[in-house]
Parts: C-alpha cells; structure tokens; sequence
C-alpha cells in the first residue's frame, strides 16, 4: 500500500505562533478517520519512534496527524531539538488546547479525512490535553490515551511552589539533553485562572467519545494508578495494561530502527483494532 507523507507542514495559530505538523495516509479513494496524536511533556513530534508509529497507523487504513505545540521549545527551522528554551518556559495548557483546536480544524476539512470520526491519542501530559479537549469539542468521538495523567496540577509543592513564585522561574534538567529548561511562573498563573476548565477528572466523567485507556504496568514516569483512576472515572472506557511496559512503551530518542519496539507496537495494535471496531 502507498502511503503519503507530508510532513513540516506549517500551522498558524494567530493566539500562539506557528507551529509544525505531519500526515501520513494512504492513497484510497474513500475518506479516511483522522487520528491525531498529542505529545507530551518534553516531548515533540519527531520523538523516537512516533513516526514509525505513524507509518502503520497510516498502513491500517487512518489518517494520521502529529505536530508539535508552538511552544513546546521546538521552531519551524529546528523541529527535533529544544532550539527555543524561552518559548519551553512560556508553555502553558491554554496554549496547548489552543494548538489543538487549530490543528483539529486545519485537518478536518481535509477532502481525504472523514470528518465524523476523529480520534485523539495523548501521550502523558498529552493524554491530559487531549481528555480536556474531548470533552470540550464534541467533534472528537474517539479517545486514547497512553501512559496519561490524571492531573494537570503537576507543580511544585510547599517550599518550592514559594520559591517559584518568589524567583518567577524554576528549572527541570533534560536527561537527554542536559539542558536547563526552564519554566516561568505564568504557567500556574494560566492555570489557576481558569481551573475548573483544567480539570482533568471532570472532563474524564464528562466525555462523550470512546475511550481506551492504556499503560505501563512498570511506567517510570506516570503510575499505572493514573490509568487505574481514569478507568474508574470514566466505566464505559476500556482499560488495557501492557505488563512491564515503560513510560514510552520501550521506545527512545533516538530510535535507530525501522521496527516499533514490542511494546509501543502492542499498544499501537490495540489502537487500531479500538477504533476499527469503535468508529
């Protein structure tokens, strides 16, 4: 089967800045469900093995879309790295949902996309975005959800929280990287104004898609029970634990294979037979 790609297409968001996204379709004649797929945190589109992942969405017959948020600390003209630490550090969720209405709207008025079938998969802070904004859109009838949280209020706590405030800015160091990337105190500030729509438990028990909820039984990063709370949330979705999985399903940057890792490949399978019988 011949698949397309188009990939570094620019999106224009007027409330943030431009940003990239991909598609991967195959060539077929009869439209297509369009499945969007939501990084996380430190996370951006040309992670690991997202597009590989990409490639066998595509091969199962979807429509499928990855971006990156405008502020994710990526640019236009150096999309796998964090070139731009200032835009990292001046993120935010209303940012993020606002990327995502746009990138919802941008694809699917696509000739090739079914636009009543739209499937959200998020990944760890994504999964969080992307529960928050089906519930809110009630154009998306798909949800999954890898490795999510159950929360957004991931900030620091007591003596930290104070420092943050005081100083305006904390830092959290890249692992991979090593770099410093730092955080500005507007983003508890977004938050905390608009906190009852950040709230990912209600949105859970609100909506109104399918949901398939997967995890990690040995997820480093977001503990199972996250996925656990979520099932128990929201009872019609399905809940389904791949054991001794990590928080990216074994998969890395970089990824030097042509072949998914066994367990991201399990989970992208579960995907694709969720919504073939789903949609």
């Amino acid at each position: 089967m011949e698949i397309t790609k188009k990939q570094n297409i620019i999106i224009s968001n007027p409330k943030t800045r431009d940003f990239l996204a991909d598609a991967f379709y195959p060539e077929k004649a009869e439209q297509l469900p369009l499945v969007i797929f939501v990084h996380g945190y430190k996370g951006y589109k040309d992670w690991g093995a997202w597009s590989l992942m990409a490639e066998k969405f595509a091969e199962a017959g979807f429509f499928f879309v990855k971006f990156n948020f405008s502020f994710n600390g990526t640019t236009i003209d150096d999309p796998c790295n964090f070139a731009d630490l200032e835009a990292f550090g001046n993120n935010n969720y209303s940012k993020e949902l606002s990327d995502l209405g746009v990138v919802i709207d941008y694809f699917s008025t696509n000739d090739k996309v079914d636009a009543h079938k739209i499937i959200l998969i998020g990944h760890s802070r994504g999964g969080g975005i992307s529960i928050i904004k089906t519930y809110e859109d009630e154009r998306i009838n798909g949800l999954i959800t890898l490795a999510s949280v159950d929360s957004l209020d991931r900030f620091p706590k007591n003596e930290s929280f104070e420092q943050w405030k005081k100083t305006g800015v904390y830092f959290v160091t890249n692992g991979r990287t090593k770099q410093e990337m730092p955080h500005y105190y507007q983003f508890y500030e977004d938050y905390e104004k608009d906190v009852h729509r950040f709230d990912v438990e209600r949105a859970t028990e609100m909506a109104k898609a399918h949901v398939l909820i997967i995890h990690g039984t040995k997820d480093e990063s977001v503990s199972v029970k996250n996925a656990e709370h979520l099932h128990i949330l929201h009872p019609n979705s399905e809940l389904h634990l791949i054991e001794n999985a990590d928080h990216t399903f074994g998969a890395k940057e970089p990824w030097e294979t042509s072949v998914l890792p066994d367990d991201l490949n399990a989970a992208v399978e579960k995907c694709i037979e969720f919504i073939s019988n789903k949609m």
